[in-house]
């Protein structure tokens, strides 16, 4: 068990089952990325670390929006940050940064992100 506050609610970019996903996305980068090599601290580490985070942050801003039209622009932003994710965590397998493992685990959350977002954006 974790001694951390949990954060909940039921208002706001939190009722988004999509934005969860993401952040779970985020979260378990960030705990991957804690084994890189340290000569990787500012190169692959931060670009992937920033690539993750970027998603649910994109969709946290894009909620606080006023209209449609400009949170869909935020989701387009999530997508290609989640983009930017496949392509960073594949070349981290190739060069050894990642298990395959902990790869498919990376890549099974990034698809249902994936999956989740599109649909979100395809709805707005």
């Amino acid at each position: 068990t974790s001694d951390k506050l949990q954060v909940t609610s039921k208002y706001g970019y939190r009722k988004l089952r999509v934005w969860h996903v993401a952040d779970r996305l985020a979260h378990e980068v960030y705990r991957v990325t804690k084994d890189f090599p340290r000569s990787e601290q500012f190169g692959i580490t931060s670009q992937l670390r920033r690539a993750a985070l970027s998603v649910p942050t994109n969709l946290v801003e894009g909620h606080a929006r006023k209209g449609r039209r400009e949170f869909k622009q935020f989701i387009g932003v999530a997508l290609g940050s989640l983009a930017e994710v496949e392509y960073l965590s594949e070349f981290s397998l190739l060069e050894g940064f990642l298990s395959d493992e902990t790869y498919r685990g990376i890549e099974t959350i990034r698809q249902e992100t994936g999956k989740l977002l599109w649909g979100f954006y395809e709805s707005m």
